[in-house]
């Protein structure tokens, strides 16, 4: 019996010397594995822990065999990656305050290039208007100096007057009658000035007697004339007469030849006209629309 009591307690030592050694070859071989293995967490003295980040937890849970529990890495790198996750976290919401106040800053200043782009169309628009203005100022300012210009021409020329017709109408002695020749030169006389503008009459009368009795003559002939002109519708105020007797005029006594004695009773006319009021006549019209014409 004591022979077969040593045998058992001899085989128990064995199993006891088997499983140590069982135990001791996992757990020697994963102590000497390198700090970078990734089943086991990395030495104290190789990583220094970063000021931000968590401090690495030195513990480890290992199963029976010395290998590391699944659930118990899952906790490890929770906890070694919580740190950097945080970083992370806290850049994202830096990154994207930065990128709502660029965004904020880019809107104001397009806002402002829309304003001042704005207000230069606005002042373009401004100086445009200004400028047109001026131009029409400066036509205008043209105008009334060329008007005035028309008007000092027409003022100084507006007592300028040129024969275009004259006629004599004779007459018999002293007798202020008038015949039907001198009757029909006074009537194409007042036919050409129907509708016109401009003109005016100069009635010259002439008798040979002397003194006053030459002057009374030449009154009732000059009389005579301008009566029967009126009658045809040229107005009163175009007819100028003057009785000038046996008086010689300078214009019929100029040139070499001498002055001659008159012998008979005549009546000199002499159509007037005025270039600048004559541009603008009317059509010829009727008798009664010429005798309440304007003056020129």
């Amino acid at each position: 019996m004591r022979s077969n009591a040593a045998r058992n307690l001899f085989h128990s030592q064995l199993v006891v010397l088997a499983l140590a050694s069982a135990i001791a070859i996992p757990a020697g071989a994963q102590q000497a594995q390198p700090a970078s293995g990734s089943d086991s967490p990395p030495s104290t003295s190789q990583q220094q822990p970063s000021p931000a980040a968590k401090p690495l937890d030195k513990g480890s849970k290992e199963g029976f065999w010395g290998r590391v529990n699944p659930m118990a890495r899952k906790k490890w790198v929770k906890r070694q990656t919580d740190p950097i996750n945080d970083r992370l976290t806290e850049l994202d919401e830096v990154n994207a305050k930065n990128a709502k106040d660029i965004q904020d800053v880019d809107s104001r200043a397009q806002a402002g290039i829309r304003q001042a782009q704005s207000t230069a169309d606005t002042a373009n628009q401004t100086a445009t208007a200004a400028g047109t203005q001026a131009q029409n100022a400066n036509t205008i300012a043209q105008g009334a100096a060329g008007h005035v210009d028309q008007l000092h021409t027409t003022v100084n020329g507006i007592d300028q007057y040129k024969p275009i017709n004259e006629l004599d109408v004779p007459f018999k002695g002293s007798q202020a009658v008038l015949s039907a020749d001198a009757k029909k030169q006074l009537d194409d006389l007042a036919d050409s000035v129907k509708g016109h503008k401009g003109y005016i009459v100069e009635v010259e009368a002439h008798s040979p007697a002397h003194g006053t009795l030459g002057i009374q003559n030449s009154e009732r002939l000059a009389e005579a004339v301008k009566r029967y002109l009126v009658e045809h519708d040229i107005p009163v105020y175009r007819v100028h007469a003057v009785a000038l007797g046996n008086a010689q005029v300078a214009a019929n006594t100029a040139g070499d030849e001498e002055a001659k004695p008159l012998k008979s009773s005549s009546v000199h006319v002499r159509l007037m006209e005025n270039s600048l009021a004559a541009r603008d006549a009317a059509s010829p019209q009727g008798a009664a629309s010429t005798t309440g014409a304007e003056r020129p």
